[in-house]
């Protein structure tokens, strides 16, 4: 137990754990956040890291919203990593649209456009990179309840 307990939390500190998926219609959007489940399950599982049901929430949610956005704007696949560290899952994810997306103020009586409202509500960061082609847009969530100060939950 103690070689589990290590192991988790040299990932926590130092080490990477990661996943990409490419991405191509819209029915990916579910199987994108398939993907995203089943990683928080093995990072739980086989290296012992743990993951709150919040951050799990909130992982899915975020996947869904940022790929669904590439499916809809841009042309061609999109790529989703996922990656584990430092106590955090890094949702990073590419398309080919140059075009970057405006982040628009809170308006309860909008309907719809409020994915990336949404995902910023969710996550500790949040930043848009233009790419040699296209953009990567990326979020880090705490994988715990203990966000700390500084969260916008």
């Amino acid at each position: 137990m103690e070689q589990v307990a290590g192991a988790a939390e040299r990932l926590l500190m130092d080490e990477v754990v990661s996943v990409s998926g490419l991405f191509e219609g819209s029915e990916d959007i579910a199987a994108a956040r398939d993907l995203a489940r089943v990683f928080l399950a093995d990072a739980q599982a086989v290296h012992g890291l743990p993951v709150s049901e919040r951050a799990g929430g909130a992982v899915e949610l975020v996947v869904s919203e940022l790929v669904t956005n590439a499916r809809k704007y841009a042309t061609g696949p999109c790529l989703l990593t996922l990656k584990i560290a430092g106590g955090e899952v890094e949702a990073a994810v590419w398309d080919s649209s140059p075009t970057l997306p405006i982040l628009l103020a809170a308006d309860p009586t909008r309907i719809g456009r409020h994915g990336l409202e949404i995902v910023t509500a969710l996550a500790q960061s949040f930043s848009i990179h233009r790419e040699p082609v296209g953009k990567r847009i990326t979020t880090r969530i705490s994988l715990t309840d203990d966000i700390g100060p500084g969260s916008r939950l």
